[in-house]
Parts: C-alpha cells; sequence; structure tokens
C-alpha cells in the first residue's frame, strides 16, 4: 500500500490552529468537558486520565521496570494537564506539541518537575530525540485531531524509532466514521481496526489490543518487537 503522505503546508496549519487556541481558551481546548476550568480542576483532571489509561495499565508500560527509572514520551502536551500527572510517576518525562503556545503553558505548568521537560516539535516528527530514547511512549485526545493519515504513519515510525525495543506505544485515535468531514485540525481524520493492524505491520508494530473500535475513544497498544524477525 503506497503511504499517504501530507500537504506540505499542513505543519504550519496546525502550529497557527493551536496556536490561536491556546490564546483563546487553552484549557477548554486541551479538554473540552469545561469552558472556564480552574487551575486545580484542569489538572486534576489529567491525573484522573493518567489514573485510567496508565496506573490500571502498569504491566503492559513498565514490564517489570520502575517507573522511577523509565523515560517516556507524550506526543501532543498541550498546557501539560496530563504531562504534570505523568512527571509525578516517572522518572523522566518528555513531552512535545506543534504549537509554542501551549509549549509556553506546558513549562509553566512543569516548572516544579526537575524530570520533565517540554519541546515544540514540528507537528510530524520527532527528530530532536535519538533512537531508543524511551522505555514508553503515550498520546491521548491528539490524533484525533490531525487531518492526515500519513502524518499519524509518520508519527508512527517515529515513535518506533525512538522507542527501545520492546517498548509500548499507547495512544488513542478517532475511530468514529466522520460524516462530511472536512480538512481542519479539529476533525482530524478516521480509522477502522483494520486500517490499524495494516499500519502497524507497516511501521513494524505489534498491535496486540484495541479497545472500542469504531468510537471517538479507539485505543491501541503498538508493542516495538523485542528484537528484529
Amino acid at each position: 500500500m503506497k503511504q499517504e503522505w501530507w500537504d506540505p503546508q499542513l505543519p504550519e496549519k496546525m502550529r497557527q490552529d493551536w496556536d490561536r487556541r491556546a490564546r483563546q481558551n487553552p484549557r477548554y481546548w486541551v479538554a473540552t468537558g469545561a469552558q472556564d476550568w480552574s487551575e486545580e480542576e484542569f489538572f486534576l483532571s489529567g491525573q484522573s486520565h493518567v489514573r485510567e489509561q496508565i496506573l490500571n495499565d502498569m504491566i503492559n508500560i513498565c514490564q517489570g521496570r520502575e517507573p522511577a527509572h523509565m523515560r517516556i514520551l507524550e506526543i501532543g502536551c498541550g498546557a501539560g494537564r496530563v504531562t504534570r500527572a505523568l512527571a509525578q510517576v516517572f522518572g523522566r518525562v518528555d513531552g512535545v506539541d506543534v504549537s509554542g503556545e501551549m509549549v509556553a503553558l506546558a513549562r509553566q505548568a512543569l516548572r516544579e518537575f526537575p524530570g520533565a521537560s517540554i519541546h515544540q516539535n514540528s507537528g510530524v516528527d520527532l527528530s530532536m530525540f535519538e533512537e531508543g530514547a524511551f522505555d514508553f511512549a503515550f498520546s491521548s485526545i491528539v490524533f484525533q485531531h490531525i487531518p492526515s493519515k500519513g502524518v499519524i504513519e509518520n508519527y508512527l515510525r517515529e515513535v518506533w524509532r525512538v522507542l527501545r525495543p520492546g517498548g509500548l506505544f499507547k495512544f488513542q485515535a478517532q475511530g468514529a466514521e466522520l460524516e462530511n468531514a472536512v480538512y481542519d485540525t479539529w476533525l482530524g481524520v478516521s480509522f477502522t481496526e483494520q486500517e490499524m493492524r495494516e499500519m502497524a505491520a507497516r511501521c513494524r508494530f505489534e498491535m496486540r489490543y484495541a479497545h472500542d473500535a469504531g468510537t471517538q475513544y479507539f485505543w491501541l497498544w503498538f508493542f516495538k518487537p523485542a528484537a528484529e524477525v
């Protein structure tokens, strides 16, 4: 299957759109459950998300390692809502985001966590990180907004590169069929379970689990093989 690429103007569009959202109401655009999050409520919601998606899944995530000795990656860290909660569990956390405005907010939120680093990336790759740098990678409520399957596939290839052998990439994608979808950075694109299985194979991952296919919160567990076959 020929890999879809992307419009070269898309990364700049993503950056501009998310910078604008960050200036308007960053907490709402990161987590649309409330228009007027207080700071405390916003970061408590991040802790709740980590309890549900990370702390309940530590066997797959840690694989016998001590969390305090692990380095992890969060793709699409936004204003640091989840990143701050992750930094209370793992020894080193790197968050990336396409928006410089969001990055500035996340750095402020993580200022008391010396093990956390926030980076602005291109929106399509992880070029600032070396091969095998991370024990675990995570992304939530991010890929559902990217309007290009090619960009998402490129992220998967990049995650494969920066994960250690045997490491897990746990992420959420849009699984619900989109009606009258337009090319924008909010609606994004959707995937079937079969599409994800094919993408995992192309990117050399083992897609071990998939939950809630066909819904907005389509969760996937992609494991990098412990050794090349």
